[in-house]
This record gives C-alpha cells, sequence and structure tokens, in this order.
C-alpha cells in the first residue's frame, strides 16, 4: 500500500538526521558570515581579506592552446645556427614529450623562430619582444615579462585544469570561484565573476564549464558566460508574454517554496539557488546597459581597433573587461582558442596575433588612462608553451611546435605588479630554466621546494591571490574531511614581482 506520510517520514536519512539537528548551529554561522560579507561591503575592497590588497579586480587573458614563446618573447639567437640540427641529449635530459613526436622520423630538430625581436628600453633586463606584437611593444614598460613559467602537465585538458584550479584531476573549484568565496562581491547587480570566451579562427581546443566552475563550493560562486549572439546570459530575457512583474512575482514564490526545503533540509546550496535566481533578476537590467557600447567615444575604438565594434571578437571582450572593471566587477576572464600549433604555426600564430595584440595593449592603455591600472592585475598566458624542436616538416618559413610545459612566458601589468622587467632566464634554446648566466638548472626546479628565479603555476595564483588582498595558505575549504585550496600544499608568493 502506498502511505505518503511514511514514505516522507522515509526520507529523513542519516545525513539529513544530523543535517536537522546541526541546523540551528548552522543558520547562526551563516548569519554571522553574512553579517561579516555584508560589512566587507561596506569597506573599501582595498583592505583586503588577510592583509591590504594591491588590486581590487583581475583580468585573465588566457591563451588556450599554448602559445609559442620562442615566436613571440623569448629571443634565442643561437638557435639560428643550430637550424635542423638535433636537439643536444644533455638540453632534454630526459624529459617526456608526447606521443605526438616521440617516434618523428626525423628526430628533434631545432627550430629558430623566423620572426624578428626588438628590445624595449636600453637595459641589461629590457624585454625582447616579437614584431608579431608589435602593439603591445609599445606597452612593454608595464609588463612584468616572466619567462621562468613551468608546469607539470604536457597534454591540454590536464594542463588547463591545472593553472585553472591547481588540480589536473576535475573537480576542485577555480581560481574564480575562490575570489568570489573569499571575497564577495562589489557590485550586486553583476556576478562575481564573468567568463567570455573569444572568436578565433583556430578554435580547435573545447573549453569546459567546470574551468569555470565551483567544484565543491556552492554554486553561486560559478564564473557567468557572458554570449556574443543572442541573450548576453542564457535565459536572461523573459520569455514571451511574461511581464517583469510577473518574474519577480514569479521568484517570489519559488524563493518561498526554496526557503521551506531549506527549513527541513537544511542544504546550503538551497540557499545558493535562492541567491542565483535574485542575481539573474537584477542581471535582467545590469547586463543590457553593459553590453550597450553606444557611450564609447571614437577614440577609445580607435584604441582597440575596429574588431571591438564587432561583439565576441578578443578586442570587444577587453573593452567589456574595462567596463566590467568600472562597475566593479573582480575577476573577469577571456578565454582565445587556437594557440595549439602543431602544423603551420607562422600562419596560426599570426592570425591569433592579429586578433589579441592590439586590444591587450588598448586594455592596459584604456585602464592606465582612466586610474584604474594600478588596481587592476592582468595576466597574459596559457596552459604551457612549445618545444624548441620542431614537428612535422621544417622549412625557415613554416613548421610546427608540440606542447612544452618545462618553461613558457607569462606576462602581468597592473595591480601591484612591478613595471617594465623581465623575470626568470632559460638556456640557449628556451627549453629549460637556467641561471643568470644561461645555464640549464640540472635538475629542473619542481613545485615541491621553490627555486628563485621560477614561477610555477602554483606560485601564480598564489601571487594572484596576495596581491588581492588573500593568503594562499588561509583561504580554505573543508570538504571530504580535509581543507582544501587552489594552491593544494604548495605555492610561493612571487615577492620579487610585487612593486
Amino acid at each position: 500500500m502506498h502511505r505518503p506520510f511514511q514514505d516522507h517520514s522515509l526520507m529523513l536519512t542519516r545525513r539529513q538526521l544530523f543535517g536537522r539537528a546541526a541546523l540551528g548551529l548552522g543558520t547562526a554561522s551563516i548569519a554571522h558570515l553574512m553579517h561579516d560579507r555584508a560589512k566587507s561591503h561596506e569597506q573599501d575592497a582595498s583592505e583586503g581579506l588577510h592583509h591590504p590588497a594591491k588590486a581590487k579586480s583581475v583580468i585573465y587573458l588566457f591563451m588556450s592552446g599554448g602559445p609559442s614563446h620562442h615566436d613571440l618573447w623569448s629571443y634565442k639567437p643561437k638557435m639560428t645556427e643550430m637550424f635542423g640540427k638535433q636537439l643536444p641529449e644533455h638540453i632534454r635530459d630526459g624529459q617526456r614529450i608526447t606521443g605526438m613526436t616521440a617516434n618523428q622520423q626525423n628526430g628533434l630538430p631545432v627550430c629558430p623562430s623566423k620572426y624578428k625581436y626588438t628590445q624595449q628600453d636600453n637595459h641589461d633586463r629590457g624585454v625582447w619582444v616579437s614584431e608579431l606584437l608589435p602593439f603591445t611593444a609599445t606597452v612593454a614598460k608595464e609588463l612584468c615579462v616572466v619567462h621562468s613559467t613551468f608546469t607539470e602537465a604536457i597534454n591540454h585538458d590536464p594542463a588547463i585544469t591545472y593553472i585553472q584550479t591547481g588540480s589536473q584531476i576535475p573537480g576542485r573549484p577555480s581560481l574564480g570561484a575562490w575570489l568570489s568565496y573569499g571575497l564577495g562581491t562589489m557590485n550586486e547587480n553583476l556576478p562575481h565573476y564573468v567568463v567570455m570566451h573569444a572568436k578565433s579562427n583556430h578554435a580547435e581546443q573545447s573549453l569546459f564549464n567546470r574551468l569555470w566552475g565551483t567544484g565543491f563550493l556552492s554554486a553561486d560562486h560559478q564564473g557567468i558566460l557572458m554570449r556574443s549572439q543572442g541573450d548576453p546570459v542564457l535565459f536572461l530575457s523573459n520569455p514571451s508574454g511574461v511581464s517583469q512583474a510577473d518574474r519577480r512575482a514569479q521568484l517570489d514564490a519559488l524563493t518561498t517554496l526554496n526557503q521551506e526545503q531549506h527549513k527541513q533540509f537544511g542544504d546550503p546550496e538551497i540557499l545558493a539557488r535562492i541567491r542565483q535566481h535574485e542575481m539573474a533578476y537584477r542581471m535582467q537590467t545590469s547586463i543590457p546597459e553593459l553590453m550597450d557600447f553606444s557611450s564609447e567615444t571614437e577614440e577609445t575604438f580607435e584604441l582597440y581597433g575596429e574588431a571591438a565594434k564587432t561583439p565576441g571578437t578578443f578586442a570587444a571582450c577587453c573593452l567589456n573587461a574595462r567596463r566590467l572593471v568600472e562597475r566593479g566587477v573582480r575577476n573577469i576572464q577571456i578565454f582565445h582558442r587556437g594557440w595549439d600549433a602543431h602544423g603551420s604555426l607562422p600562419a596560426e600564430h599570426e592570425s591569433q596575433c592579429k586578433d589579441v595584440d592590439q586590444a591587450c595593449a588598448a586594455l592596459i592603455k584604456d585602464l592606465k588612462r582612466s586610474g584604474m591600472l594600478d588596481e587592476t592585475l592582468i595576466i597574459w598566458g596559457g596552459e604551457f608553451g612549445r618545444t624548441a624542436y620542431c614537428q612535422g616538416g621544417l622549412t625557415k618559413e613554416n613548421y610546427g611546435r608540440d606542447h612544452h610545459p618545462r618553461c613558457f612566458t607569462t606576462w602581468m601589468a597592473g595591480g601591484g605588479i612591478k613595471p617594465g622587467i623581465t623575470y626568470g632566464h632559460t638556456d640557449d634554446y628556451a627549453y629549460n630554466i637556467a641561471d643568470e648566466h644561461g645555464d640549464p638548472l640540472f635538475p629542473q626546479p619542481t613545485k615541491e621546494e621553490w627555486t628563485p628565479g621560477t614561477m610555477h603555476i602554483h606560485d601564480l595564483n598564489a601571487t594572484i591571490l596576495h596581491l588581492l588582498g588573500i593568503d594562499h595558505k588561509r583561504l580554505t575549504y573543508r570538504y571530504q574531511g580535509r581543507d582544501f585550496r587552489l594552491t593544494d600544499v604548495h605555492g610561493h608568493i612571487m615577492h620579487d614581482l610585487i612593486a
């Protein structure tokens, strides 16, 4: 016989019993947390969470696929003398390579870049910039260029998951989710964390929602993906025949039901759901205003380039990033796919650089002229670099490069970072991290023990958090019996890069 009331009582599982028992304490804790968070919103964002912050917002320009440091940032003239010769065994030093080049019949022939370099500023540590990035070269005095970034991951999915979440295994919260969890928001009408996908002619790799996801954190810390076609955010518009008043009434009724469910089960995800619904309602007004570029001047469009007038381009995304920072959004991430140049690298990288070069420089100039660069941290980089040796056929005009995690280039600007410097050294092949004389460090640095002059991706994330006022060792979340953090049990703050 079906007994609905008995069935309802059977829903009280052991987990729910303990959840209910702790509900009173949990409610008090939530109230205390919300009071503290509300209080923190009244304070200046520069106070940070654990120490005074140097940056209020971060804009992460992620070049998905692995841009070639050889062709953009690492000037290595000795490689020209080695054109087509085998990479010396002592340089490789047994490092594993991908299956894509392990069985190449022509071995690992050294492949110098075909592009010319110029050194910006007349001093020993001046930034060398490839002719592929003429606009970025004009803002070199604002950049901190790190040549010694490294990671352990050698394939795309684990590598991009690693740098985004601190783990090669999916399921952990993203950097943006951690920032949302730790710092909250400066604008209740816009998302804490905004993600944009810029158009690309070579968008080979897929990007997964988990890369800007919350993992085990509550769902309201999820990155919000803004689109270039249709509704900027999915389901932003009301359905046909539904007025804004109708939508408000629906949400009020739904909130009442969710509150009753929370009283019964004590599931914190229900509260997160309520907050998400309210944010969605407020975004129906704030997002259309954000996406309206009609107030931007022709001077601004000249700065970013004509492409900024086309929704979805990298230039339009960068202009939108500036507008988001103006409105108090803490974390913005722009993904630009197509940097995985296994073959025809020159043609592909020329196209990619045409997409991003002017806009990267414009973003820095725009933030600086508006007085926001000092409080906005900009990061540019990918999940790894490219190899010194060629993949596939090799000519001086056309070549490909494989994945290279052992050293690659990342740059940062604004937000408390020292401007106009380079950091770290690589050997004559930009294959290994090296000492100041260019001699390879053997054994190569590891994440377990920090080596001066190097930056593991955990170090990068620790530094990002530090600049935003967070101690990466103290920002933790207890899950499945242990305290998790973005940097796992590693990470070193790069004090040498901080102004």
